[in-house]
């Protein structure tokens, strides 16, 4: 599930240098570990099973990572943060409060990912990710959209709308995504504005 993000500007090219390797060697530990879990069950996956397929050391995987659990819940983690900022980082319209359709567009593109975690025993570990990161990009965007509210309400409301996208996205693969991410997309969004208290969506 890794994925790269935008570069942003660094103060100095030397600076920089040590930021892109180690967020190379992350991805290729994440990506590594992805492919595996795909081929066999998470718990016949060993440390050296990633080493061997990623081409990295021990050593080098011991700097970034506790174990093979600590890597997963990192990549993944990662991938849900990258989604998070996908918004802000495209400078998309403030009514959208989260890329539904991208992040369904991805996951229907990986099926056996999906499929890999569940097998893994993960789905629960995923999900506890999955929320707190839709949460956290929800809210920053109803700020940005100019919703006024409370700091609890707002972040009552943040996490209502990110267990729902969470329900909206189990429903979808359980259904074996009988809508496109296109339509997913506007019936969250559509729920979410009918249900923000004293809120007038904004618009494109």
């Amino acid at each position: 599930m890794s994925g790269n993000t935008t570069t942003k500007p660094a103060p100095a090219r030397a600076a920089a240098k040590p930021d892109r390797r180690i967020r190379r060697t992350r991805d290729t530990l994440g990506d590594a570990l992805i492919q595996l879990m795909q081929e066999q069950p998470f718990d016949s996956i060993t440390v050296q099973h990633v080493l061997d397929r990623a081409g990295i050391s021990r050593a080098t995987f011991y700097t970034h990572f506790r174990d093979k659990d600590d890597l997963f819940l990192s990549d993944v983690e990662d991938f849900l943060e990258m989604m998070g900022s996908f918004l802000t980082n495209q400078k998309a319209s403030a009514r959208r409060l989260f890329p539904v359709e991208e992040l369904f567009a991805h996951i229907a593109d990986v099926p056996k990912v999906h499929a890999a975690i569940t097998a893994s025993g993960k789905g629960p570990d995923f999900r506890e990710l999955a929320i707190g990161c839709f949460a956290r990009s929800i809210e920053q965007r109803l700020v940005a959209a100019g919703v006024t509210l409370a700091n609890p309400q707002l972040r009552a409301t943040s996490h209502s709308l990110a267990g729902s996208l969470y329900s909206l996205l189990d429903w979808w693969l359980l259904h074996n995504k009988s809508i496109p991410p296109k339509e997913a997309d506007a019936l969250f969004h559509r729920l979410a504005w009918n249900g923000i208290p004293n809120a007038i969506p904004a618009r494109p």
